[in-house]
């Protein structure tokens, strides 16, 4: 199946910038800080079609944990898919985001090449504001995730999931909260990352 999308991506977790994870001056990442990964992600599709369905101007909301001492450190993760999409599209962003389409994701996707649990998919209102270092996002009553400023390093930091190629932005993150059936924590000032990906199939 053809499929394409490119956007703008946010993104953080539980960790001190610079997340450990990154790629740090072309050096490969590690473990978490603390040994568990709390996060949320999010991706603003400004352009994407996925086998003729336009998927253009819709959102995606992940939120993930998982423990380095795990074997595999599988990840645990609930997909939210932005309301606005119909069944079809919904449909279609949910099987490029969980690796069922192959390309981009089997490569860069850890909850996709790893063991991974997935939780929930759920249709919810994302409202997103991918502005370059005070960006920020919320979906539904979930999770909600607000930047402050960039994090200021001489350091080039990349992060595999937008794609170690893309430029990116080490940041601070304000406030990262999530409460639902599955996830309960609020965090300040931790790390985030802002960055642009081009996903696309074989």
């Amino acid at each position: 199946m053809s499929w394409h999308l490119n956007g703008t991506s946010l993104e953080a977790c539980n960790c001190d910038p610079i997340c450990p994870c990154r790629r740090i001056d072309g050096a490969p990442g590690g473990r978490s800080q603390t040994g568990e990964c709390t996060g949320a992600l999010s991706w603003r599709i400004e352009r994407g079609v996925v086998e003729r369905v336009d998927v253009s101007g819709l959102a995606v909301v992940m939120v993930i944990w998982y423990s380095d001492d795990q074997d595999g450190s599988p990840w645990s993760w609930v997909l939210h898919l932005d309301e606005r999409g119909d069944l079809h599209q919904r449909a279609a962003l949910e099987a490029v985001f969980t690796g069922a389409l192959g390309g981009t994701p089997a490569r860069q996707f850890p909850w996709v090449y790893k063991p991974s649990d997935l939780l929930e998919v759920r249709p919810s209102a994302i409202e997103i504001d991918h502005t370059p270092g005070r960006g920020w996002f919320r979906a539904g009553g979930a999770v909600t995730l607000r930047v402050s400023a960039p994090y200021v390093t001489d350091s080039t930091v990349s992060c595999l999931i937008p794609g170690h190629e893309r430029p990116g932005r080490e940041l601070v993150c304000e406030r990262l909260e999530a409460h639902d059936d599955h996830f309960s924590y609020a965090f300040e000032g931790r790390c985030g990352f802002e960055s642009s990906f081009a996903y696309a199939s074989d």
